[in-house]
């Protein structure tokens, strides 16, 4: 649905975003991150077409926005971090506007309504937007973004300074439309991309550096793997035993769950599975193992990680180039 290939960006002398990447398949929801400066902001200005591309192609449902740029922004709808609200017109007056806009030619009260009902603002339609609250105002923002029944829906920080009820209802929201629409949410809040994103994409200093499923991103971090081991045995022995085995970075008691066994927390080295080598060293002692489950990395930690790495990899360059 949205085709992203070599991507590229200016300003001045600061390359902001640096030859990317990357597609969104139908009906898929996609988490677009990175830290302040990454170059998200500028990606998705280009996408929208607000902003031209010094290189690079962008096509919406086969159709390249430089070449056709009114067919293909007829299949976006875009939601920025500051919604584009005129606050002293009405909900009804505003996305009446908005309608005219766009030059829908849905059947206009039919659509509006409809529109207004999915995003729970049909109460509040004849009030000024002024007097709306953030959380309404978002919606008013989504509301907008879904005149005309785009194909794709691009969302630039929705959450943003939402309470913690009003960010479980837009995240509610985001979910739904994720059925009938393809949807790319750019956003901050890293738990909002675990519970709602069925793909994540990470951009770092114009780059990407990770292009996963969300329940596969670990893979994309190079590092240790934490697992917690429930073993029945003599409790300093089996220490002693898990500290000198092969792959193991670190071992720790937890504690006594059950009435037999001891819950350990263990470390591997990089790149290292251990669990094959810990059953067999178990077993070989007459040990049994009675319960094996991994501790998974936050998001947060992910992200830190993937970062992190990049500036790692970055500062490796400047101190060779400096010799």
């Amino acid at each position: 649905m949205v085709e992203i290939t070599e991507l590229k960006k200016s300003y001045g002398d600061k390359q902001a975003v640096k030859g990317i990447s990357f597609s969104v398949a139908e009906g898929e929801i996609l988490g677009f991150l990175g830290p302040n400066g990454a170059g998200k902001s500028t990606t998705l200005n280009m996408i929208t077409g607000y902003l031209s591309a010094d290189s690079g192609v962008i096509k919406i449902d086969g159709t390249d926005i430089l070449q056709d740029p009114i067919k293909a922004k007829k299949d976006i709808g875009f939601l920025p971090e500051i919604p584009p609200l005129y606050l002293e017109m009405t909900v009804l007056e505003y996305l009446n506007f908005v309608y005219d806009l766009k030059g829908c030619k849905l059947p206009r009260k039919q659509h509006l309504k409809e529109i207004c009902e999915v995003v729970k603002i049909w109460d509040v339609r004849n009030r000024l937007t002024k007097n709306l609250s953030k959380g309404y105002r978002q919606r008013v923002g989504i509301a907008q973004a879904l005149i005309g029944n785009p194909k794709v829906l691009i969302f630039d920080e929705p959450t943003i300074g939402l309470d913690p009820r009003q960010i479980i209802e837009i995240r509610n929201l985001i979910r739904m439309l994720g059925r009938e629409h393809t949807i790319i949410l750019s956003t901050h809040i890293l738990p909002e991309v675990q519970a709602v994103c069925d793909r994540i994409v990470v951009i770092n200093k114009g780059e990407i550096v990770a292009n996963e499923k969300t329940e596969d991103l670990i893979n994309a971090v190079d590092g240790s793997r934490k697992l917690v081991a429930k073993i029945v045995g003599p409790e300093d022995e089996v220490l002693k035993t898990l500290r000198g085995l092969g792959g193991i970075k670190t071992a720790d008691v937890l504690g006594k769950r059950d009435t037999d066994s001891v819950s350990y927390l263990i470390e591997s080295q990089e790149r290292i599975d251990i669990r094959k080598p810990l059953f067999y060293a178990l077993a070989g002692k007459g040990w049994p193992l009675i319960g094996l489950e991994g501790v998974e990395l936050s998001l947060e930690d992910i992200f830190i990680r993937l970062v992190g790495k990049e500036k790692e990899n970055e500062d490796k360059k400047t101190k060779k180039g400096g010799k």
